[in-house]
């Protein structure tokens, strides 16, 4: 018998909206459930939109992720496989996960909860997402203390830098208060433009910002990538020639890459 294996947690965070953090959310958890590896995606934006670019639909008598915080249901009861994807699953939610800023605002050890909802199921999965809200709240730091490393999505635009830093300065406060071995797994430049000459200088400046953090994989703007999502399914099973979809895959093998001990 071999050891059991401990999914690594990747949280995907950025407090800035439409950076592209649920279309990498959705696209890189396929592409690696599509490279053999077996994948649970956490919804932990209430607005749920990764549950239903992956298929899944909850009726509001359903549990979800708000259930498992309260403790009213069990992840193994809430998780729902990903529509033509046989490796990969998702933990939904629905909008009143808002809920759960408010009712443990008092709570002990309130970051730890999400966390402690993984712990149960690590053992069954490769990879877990998570998904984090467009903000720094409890919901983002309950996902920066329940994860391995952090996947920040920038779009390639003139205040793509701007807010970085107070991400950043979140993610060392998450780290030396409740968890000590997060690390920054990289930064993917999404949105990109070739022929914009602003993208070139944004690309340059996160490099030499973050040197050796940045994916060499860019996601391009690609019209298939904003259709996908109402259809629910990412690129790769919607339209796998698309640049967004050919991307996406790209990124899942380079991220694979990077998990490999160094020689």
């Amino acid at each position: 018998m071999g050891t059991k294996r401990a999914a690594k947690i990747v949280a995907l965070a950025n407090q800035k909206g439409g950076v592209g953090k649920t279309t990498t959310a959705i696209n890189l958890a396929a592409s690696v459930s599509l490279l053999g590896k077996r994948v649970l995606v956490v919804d932990s934006d209430p607005q749920g939109n990764t549950s239903s670019g992956l298929g899944v639909q909850i009726d509001t008598n359903e549990p979800h992720l708000y259930h498992c915080y309260m403790g009213e249901s069990g992840i193994e009861q809430t998780v729902r496989p990903a529509r033509d994807l046989n490796k990969l699953f998702v933990l939904p939610t629905r909008i009143d996960l808002v809920g759960v800023e408010i009712e443990l605002i008092s709570a002990a050890r309130r970051e730890r909860y999400l966390a402690e909802v993984l712990a149960t199921v690590r053992d069954q999965y490769d990879f877990i997402f998570i998904d984090c809200p467009p903000s720094l709240g409890l919901l983002t730091i309950n996902a920066l203390t329940a994860a391995d490393t952090v996947i920040i999505p920038l779009q390639c635009e003139y205040f793509a830098l701007e807010g970085l830093s107070q991400l950043v300065r979140t993610i060392r406060l998450v780290k030396n208060s409740y968890n000590h071995g997060l690390t920054i797994e990289g930064l993917l430049l999404t949105m990109y433009d070739g022929r914009n000459k602003l993208t070139h200088q944004v690309v340059q400046e996160v490099t030499n910002h973050f040197q050796g953090r940045v994916y060499q994989t860019v996601i391009p703007r690609n019209v298939r990538l904003s259709e996908c999502p109402s259809h629910g399914q990412p690129a790769i099973l919607y339209d796998k020639r698309s640049s967004g979809a050919e991307s996406y895959m790209k990124l899942g093998r380079e991220f694979l890459r990077r998990q490999q001990p160094q020689q």
